[in-house]
């Protein structure tokens, strides 16, 4: 099983930045992609951002520019710097992998826990 974690959300005014980390745990035989999704109220759960093994990133339209995702594959460890915050940034925001299980090989997606960011006015 691959265990991840998000942390770094919190209470920021518009305007203002967070760094959003989520870290792993367990054994894949592999993980390829990993990514950022939020989900916001009401609202379908939505891909914020990805990165793939070798730093090729992809970005939602709504926060090009102004958000930025990294990954240290050494420490299997993705981030999210969100810079620019406006309230329509506010949800909960998940981790999120793609690997293979170590025993099957089977495919899999592996979610986080979710961490919150709101955005005051």
């Amino acid at each position: 099983q691959v265990y991840l974690k998000e942390s770094g959300g919190g209470l920021v005014q518009a305007g203002g930045s967070l760094r959003l980390s989520c870290t792993t745990s367990g054994v894949a035989y592999s993980i390829n992609t990993m990514a950022w999704y939020r989900q916001a109220p009401g609202k379908q759960r939505e891909l914020v951002a990805d990165i793939t093994s070798g730093g090729s990133t992809n970005y939602a339209d709504s926060v090009k520019g102004r958000f930025t995702i990294s990954r240290d594959n050494f420490k299997n460890t993705v981030y999210l710097q969100v810079n620019s915050l406006n309230p329509e940034d506010s949800a909960v925001y998940y981790c999120n992998a793609e690997g293979r299980d170590v025993r099957t090989m089977n495919v899999r997606q592996y979610w986080g826990q979710g961490t919150q960011v709101t955005v005051s006015s």
